[in-house]
């Protein structure tokens, strides 16, 4: 999917392990770059040295992307295909290096978002508690009990207004905390996949590798 000249497309690969009674496979998904040089992988804006440097945005969302539609349990690798490769054999391990740093580095950023939210959802949860318990008071203790316009009025607005106290509370607490913790999930499978460099002419010929039987055994 091109966006200028960085495009990414996804493979699946078997890799196998050998156990005492055969041979197994796992599957590994396979994340594909295609950029001119490795420095495109890279936000240019970023001073740091290079493998501490931010990934590009765009190598960034394709990547997320990806990741995103894989079982969670599943490894991930990423190969990067450059028209220029850098001279010398540890362009993968630099690679490796600067884009797992990248990861735990969202990792961790991810984690104090999250306790962020834990924290704003304990705090909105005693503020909407101590609203809606003042609203239930005010209704059963301090209004009239007679009937009447006014009295109705006012025992409905308070008793809703107390229940819409909870809903901050109960938005974190039922649907904003677990996608959070998934996307936390991805960056620490991030941080920990394979990178490899190759040159881009390699791309068009592995295209689409043999499928494995993930079942079958060695003869």
């Amino acid at each position: 999917m091109p966006t200028g000249s960085i495009w990414a497309r996804h493979s699946l690969r078997w890799n196998s392990s050998k156990q005492e009674k055969g041979v197994s496979w796992r599957v590994v998904h396979q994340i594909e770059l295609n950029l001119r040089d490795l420095n495109q992988l890279f936000n240019t804006i970023d001073p740091s040295p290079f493998p501490d440097r931010d990934l590009d945005r765009s190598a960034e969302d394709f990547i997320l992307s990806w990741a995103q539609e894989f079982p969670i349990n599943e490894p991930v690798g990423l190969i990067i295909y450059l028209k220029k490769p850098p001279e010398g054999h540890r362009a993968s391990d630099l690679a490796q290096k600067a884009v797992r740093n990248y990861f735990v580095y969202r990792e961790r950023l991810n984690k104090l978002e999250f306790k962020r939210l834990m924290r704003q959802g304990r705090t909105s949860l005693i503020v909407g508690l101590s609203f809606l318990g003042l609203c239930l008071f005010i209704t059963e203790i301090l209004l009239p009990k007679g009937t009447g316009i006014l009295p109705d009025f006012i025992q409905q607005g308070l008793t809703i207004a107390g229940w819409v106290a909870m809903w901050r509370p109960m938005e974190i607490y039922l649907y904003d905390w677990w996608p959070l913790r998934l996307r936390g999930k991805i960056f620490t499978k991030l941080s920990k996949m394979s990178v490899e460099v190759r040159k881009g002419h390699e791309a068009d010929a592995d295209l689409f590798p043999p499928v494995l039987n993930p079942t079958s055994k060695a003869v």
